[in-house]
């Protein structure tokens, strides 16, 4: 069974927006692309798979956009090249190697899970959240910015219940980022 793990960039107050102040710098972009290359796939909703899109699908000229950095491009060719399934009740179409899951939430992932490799990779915010409340995220990690934004979407608002979580892996990065990684608790019956 493929685990499902949720990572995200958040504030230390918790925002997980993407223009809350959390510009990517060459130590993180190194991590989340090594993070990335253990997935079999991405799970995105409709809005993050169109942000990321927009800002990661290698143009149609083959080559990247004036605006990326060297040190970006790595990145920008393993979320290119990963598998992604977007989950949307409004999209009738999508490209950028995805494929459009539809219909029963629940259902749809726990197939996805049990399809063999080495695990499923969400961010965003809506989707994990249902996610989440579904019990079906087997790990969270998050990289904590050393920033307040102050506003903005935060992590997990609208959980259903209390979680448990055991820490499973911590690293700081030389930015004062801090890579965390749990599992849920899982209470013995």
């Amino acid at each position: 069974m493929r685990p499902l793990r949720y990572s995200i960039n958040v504030t230390l107050d918790g925002c997980c927006h993407h223009e809350a102040g959390l510009p990517p710098d060459e130590e993180s972009m190194r991590y989340w692309t090594a993070q990335m290359e253990q997935a079999d796939a991405l799970l995105f909703g409709r809005v993050t798979y169109e942000m990321m899109a927009s800002a990661w699908q290698k143009p149609t000229t083959g080559a990247w956009p004036d605006w990326m950095e060297e040190w970006q491009k790595p990145f920008a060719e393993t979320i290119d090249q990963v598998k992604k399934y977007v989950i949307s009740s409004t999209l009738t179409a999508v490209d950028w190697n995805a494929e459009l899951v539809q219909g029963n939430l629940a259902h749809a992932i726990q197939q996805l899970k049990q399809e063999p490799g080495k695990g499923l990779w969400v961010g965003g915010v809506t989707l994990p959240l249902a996610l989440a409340n579904l019990g079906l995220i087997d790990e969270y990690e998050f990289l904590v910015q050393p920033v307040l934004a102050g506003h903005g979407p935060t992590l997990l608002a609208g959980l259903r219940e209390r979680m448990q979580l055991d820490l499973v892996d911590r690293r700081e990065l030389r930015s004062g980022a801090v890579a965390v990684r749990y599992r849920p608790t899982r209470v013995a019956t």
